[in-house]
């Protein structure tokens, strides 16, 4: 996606009149994988639902279903595809079992920075190859990047966490890439939807939990359950969100609702990331003042979990060819801006 595309469905999103034929309105439901209330995590589908109407003059109305109200958080994909909704929102790491190189979309562990990666994918050329991947695995959908955040926790323990040992027979709920990690470190990892984790931490169904950042993990009450929450989120360094859409549905669509969607997708993603890095510290600074014990991997630890990252990485190039093609494309990118980041940004123990 170039800029000028970028300025271009801004301005489309702003001048569409009242005159648009009816039989170019559209009317989806829009069922989510995480609750609306979910700083930076659920709150852009509910304000791209709610400013798509407003910016089209009622052209595009997008009714949006909290999670499990019309379709399970895990098979958002499967529902959009199969027309059963016309669009979803979600983490599309979820579908890695399936679509073995969505996670490199979703969250690479020992990864970009947010702003690194939305560069890599508006003009690295991500946003092209994301649509190929889903259709190489016979997906209908169209996939807009609709949301990004920065980096999450490392995950709420019952026992602290001194060396990768601890991580063996240790039952922990871990998404994506980082599970697959985990896995090869002995955990026993296991995938449940943000709202079974409080009664699975608390009744000691899992051991641990990793979810998101810190001003969503106290939404969700983890500290109440778990006094030991780690960092850094080695795991997900940036976690970016998708608008699903069917591609019969997106083949309808205007010139010009595809340029509302795409401007109002592009302006939740900078929102969301905005919203998180705005809450997060205040709601760390009032963990610690509870007594939560928020505990620094050492870095010894971080470069063992890095080697072993790189393992899962590689091996899971090799079993797909669209991974490996994605996967060099973003290393290619991060040679060249790793002498940026190194040279221009502060470094962080000033």
């Amino acid at each position: 996606m170039k800029l000028s595309k970028v300025f271009t469905g801004i301005a489309g999103a702003l001048v569409l009149s009242a005159g648009t034929a009816s039989a170019d309105n559209l009317r989806w439901k829009m069922p989510v994988a995480f609750a609306s209330n979910l700083p930076g995590l659920g709150s852009p589908a509910a304000w791209v639902a709610e400013n798509l109407t407003a910016a089209s003059d009622g052209s595009i109305q997008v009714r949006v279903y909290e999670p499990g109200k019309l379709v399970p958080p895990f098979d958002i994909l499967q529902s959009v595809s199969d027309g059963k909704v016309a669009a979803g929102y979600t983490w599309i790491g979820y579908d890695q079992g399936k679509v073995p190189a969505v996670p490199l979309f979703a969250a690479v562990p020992f990864g970009m920075k947010p702003w690194a990666y939305i560069g890599w994918y508006y003009y690295g050329g991500g946003h092209e190859m994301l649509q190929e991947v889903y259709a190489n695995k016979g997906y209908k959908v169209h996939a807009q990047l609709c949301g990004i955040i920065g980096p999450e926790t490392a995950g709420w323990y019952s026992e602290k966490i001194e060396t990768l040992d601890d991580y063996k027979g240790l039952k922990i709920r871990f998404a994506g890439l980082g599970g697959k990690v985990l896995e090869k470190l002995g955990a026993s990892v296991t995938m449940l939807p943000g709202g079974e984790l409080y009664q699975a931490l608390e009744k000691g169904t899992i051991d641990a939990t990793e979810f998101s950042m810190p001003a969503i993990d106290q939404i969700l009450g983890f500290d109440q359950v778990v006094k030991y929450n780690l960092f850094p989120g080695w795991h997900q360094q940036f976690t970016a969100q998708y608008m699903l859409i069917n591609e019969d549905e997106w083949k309808r669509t205007t010139d010009a609702q595809k340029a509302q969607i795409d401007a109002a997708c592009t302006a939740a993603t900078t929102l969301g990331l905005a919203e998180g890095e705005y809450k997060n510290g205040a709601v760390l600074a009032g963990f610690q003042a509870d007594g939560i014990q928020a505990d620094q991997i050492p870095r010894e630890v971080l470069q063992e979990m890095k080697a072993v990252t790189q393992e899962v990485l590689e091996e899971e190039a090799a079993k797909d060819a669209d991974f490996k093609r994605v996967y060099e494309s973003q290393q290619s990118f991060m040679e060249t801006y790793k002498v940026w980041d190194e040279r221009a940004y502060l470094p962080a123990d000033l």
